[in-house]
């Protein structure tokens, strides 16, 4: 996986996770429950999308991804 895919990932555990925050606040502890799940796994392929960039990036390399990763998730807002 590569640095976009971390990000996207990120993303949508933030997402997720804001959903499952409101849920609470609703009293829909089921959906939460769901959302929940939905984010920590987005959370973990982003963690093993992470580990394996330390491995194969040197650290100019994980900047110019990194800031192109970023820069690809903004501009599809």
């Amino acid at each position: 996986m590569s640095l976009d895919e971390s990000a996207r990932q990120l993303k949508m555990a933030v997402h997720d996770a804001q959903v499952a925050f409101d849920c609470v606040g609703l009293g829909d502890l089921e959906r939460a429950q769901e959302h929940a799940v939905t984010a920590r796994a987005a959370a973990d392929a982003a963690e093993v999308a992470l580990a394996q960039a330390i491995k194969d990036l040197s650290p100019e390399e994980a900047q110019l991804a990194g800031e192109r990763a970023v820069s690809a998730l903004e501009e599809n807002v």
